[in-house]
């Protein structure tokens, strides 16, 4: 079954559902968990340019310190890792650490913007389904 369960989070309503569907799953399955929280950095170039992180460390701790209590309260042993990314290409890094963990599955929330707005867009749970080479459970 699912024994490592890569859950990939971030501060989204769909995230919360995503990190309560896999501490469902991990029960039902006896597995453990890893959160996975990839930092993004816009990178401006030309004079005066540089790398802006996009989120703050104190938000970032906080989020996985409200997503590690879920599975700490259900009794399923949870662990963190942090990457980091370049805007557009946090699929890649959540893809990347799930191999590194050896997951037996991704998990990982859905904003469920309009076929449309994710072909503009671009969306992360798409593009992770397509460069995974294990299963991906997306929950909207």
């Amino acid at each position: 079954m699912f024994d490592k369960l890569a859950v990939a989070v971030d501060q989204s309503e769909e995230s919360d559902r995503a990190v309560a569907a896999a501490r469902d799953l991990a029960l039902l399955s006896h597995g453990v968990v890893r959160l996975l929280h990839v930092r993004e950095a816009q990178v401006v170039a030309g004079k005066g340019g540089g790398v802006f992180e996009l989120e703050e460390v104190e938000d970032i701790e906080q989020l996985l310190q409200k997503e590690i209590a879920v599975f700490e309260a259900a009794g399923v042993p949870v662990t963190t890792e942090l990457r980091h990314a370049v805007l557009g290409h946090t699929a890649i890094e959540i893809v990347a650490g799930a191999e590194e963990y050896g997951a037996d599955v991704i998990v990982m929330g859905c904003r469920g913007r309009s076929e449309l707005a994710s072909l503009v867009l671009g969306s992360n749970a798409y593009k992770v389904l397509h460069l995974a080479k294990r299963p991906v459970l997306i929950v909207r």
